[in-house]
């Protein structure tokens, strides 16, 4: 999900990001009004069950990968 979507959704819910907020603040800030976790990014070794959430893909990405090895 692209920044700009990002926005429009805090927004959209009255919430004010400022300039230079990353998109891991922005979406944890719209999980936390939603009542939900602000869990975005930080899914271990890859893993989330949260199937349906629309931050799924992005949040995977940015996760930290953590090495077994």
């Amino acid at each position: 999900m692209k920044m700009t979507e990002i926005r429009a959704m805090a927004k959209s819910r009255g919430l004010k990001l400022g300039v230079g907020t990353t998109k891991i603040h922005a979406v944890r800030t719209i999980q936390l009004d939603e009542g939900n976790f602000d869990c975005f990014a930080r899914a271990e070794v890859g893993y989330c069950d949260q199937e349906g959430c629309i931050f799924r893909e992005d949040c995977l990405s940015l996760a930290p990968k953590q090495n077994n090895g």
